[in-house]
C-alpha cells in the first residue's frame, strides 16, 4: 500500500513537517517519490520510520540514526554493525532505566513521608535535623 505524508503523520502521531526534516536530514533514504514528485511512503517505510521514532525516543542522536539507517540501506552485509549499535544503544538505555528507577525511588520514599500520618511529625524532625547539622557546622541557618 501507498501512503501520502499526510497520511503517515496521522498513522504515526510525528508532524508532516517533523517528516520533511527526517527527509532533509538524511534519515529517510528509503521513501520513493511519485510521479508528481511527493514522497510516497509503503508499508515497508512505516516499519523503518518506527524504528527511526523509536531510536529518537530512546535518546539516540540523529546522527546515529542516520548511520543505522545507512547501515540498513547497505543491506545483509552491515548487519554486524547494525548489532553493534543497537546493542551499545540498548545498554545505554538500560543505565538510564536504572537512573530513572533510583529517581523513582526516592520520589516514592518522599511520598510515602507526605502521605503518611505521621507527615508533619516526620517532616518536623528532619527540618530540625538539617537545622542542626547547619548550626553545628558554623554554617548560616537557612531554615528561619
Amino acid at each position: 500500500m501507498i501512503y501520502t505524508i499526510k497520511a503517515v503523520a496521522e498513522k504515526t502521531q510525528l508532524s508532516i513537517d517533523t517528516l520533511r526534516y527526517y527527509d532533509k536530514e538524511g534519515l529517510l533514504p528509503f521513501v520513493s517519490r511519485n510521479r508528481s514528485g511527493y514522497r510516497a511512503f509503503t508499508d515497508g517505510d512505516l516499519r523503518l520510520l518506527k524504528t527511526i521514532t523509536c531510536l529518537k525516543n530512546t535518546g539516540m542522536k540523529l546522527r546515529e540514526i542516520r548511520q543505522y539507517i545507512a547501515y540498513v540501506m547497505q543491506g545483509p552485509s552491515s548487519v554486524p554493525q547494525r548489532q553493534a549499535m543497537l546493542t551499545a544503544h540498548r545498554a545505554t538505555i538500560l543505565a538510564e532505566q536504572q537512573r530513572v528507577l533510583a529517581n523513582l525511588k526516592e520520589l516514592d520514599m518522599k511520598l510515602d513521608i507526605y502521605n503518611s500520618p505521621q507527615a508533619t511529625e516526620l517532616i518536623t524532625v528532619e527540618r530540625a535535623y538539617a537545622k542542626a547539622e547547619k548550626v553545628a557546622n558554623g554554617l548560616q541557618d537557612p531554615y528561619q
